[in-house]
């Protein structure tokens, strides 16, 4: 079993910055993509960032040039920066990973699962 725990959300003036962490624990033998979701208030959940186990990268292009994606893969830990933040960057922000897996009695390979942070809020004022 995986947790991920997420950190780093507030309110923030229009034009700030803020970093999301998202940490992940438990039976992990490699952490395979990560992405960073959010949804606003009656809008769906988008992707707006994720990472490769190579290390490229993608970004929705509302938040293209203001926002950087990182990992520490000592840590197991997934950043999420963000510059210039605007009042429609308001939302509720989820990490996403998949990871391979083991079983944490027998230490073989389990296979792949995705898991959710429980997400943050992020409120921008303008």
């Amino acid at each position: 079993q995986v947790q991920l725990v997420e950190s780093g959300g507030g309110l923030v003036q229009a034009g700030g910055s803020l970093r999301l962490s998202c940490v992940a624990s438990g039976s992990i033998f490699a952490i395979n993509t990560m992405g960073w979701y959010r949804q606003a208030p009656g809008k769906k959940r988008e992707l707006i960032a994720s990472m490769f186990s190579a290390g490229s990268t993608n970004y929705v292009d509302s938040v293209k040039g203001r926002f950087t994606i990182s990992r520490d893969n000592a840590k197991n830990t997934m950043f999420l920066q963000m510059n210039s933040l605007k009042s429609e960057d308001t939302a509720v922000y989820y990490c996403n990973v998949r990871v391979s897996e083991y079983d944490s009695d027998s230490y073989s390979y389990k296979g792949e699962y995705e898991y959710w942070g429980q997400g943050t809020q992020v409120t921008v004022s303008s």
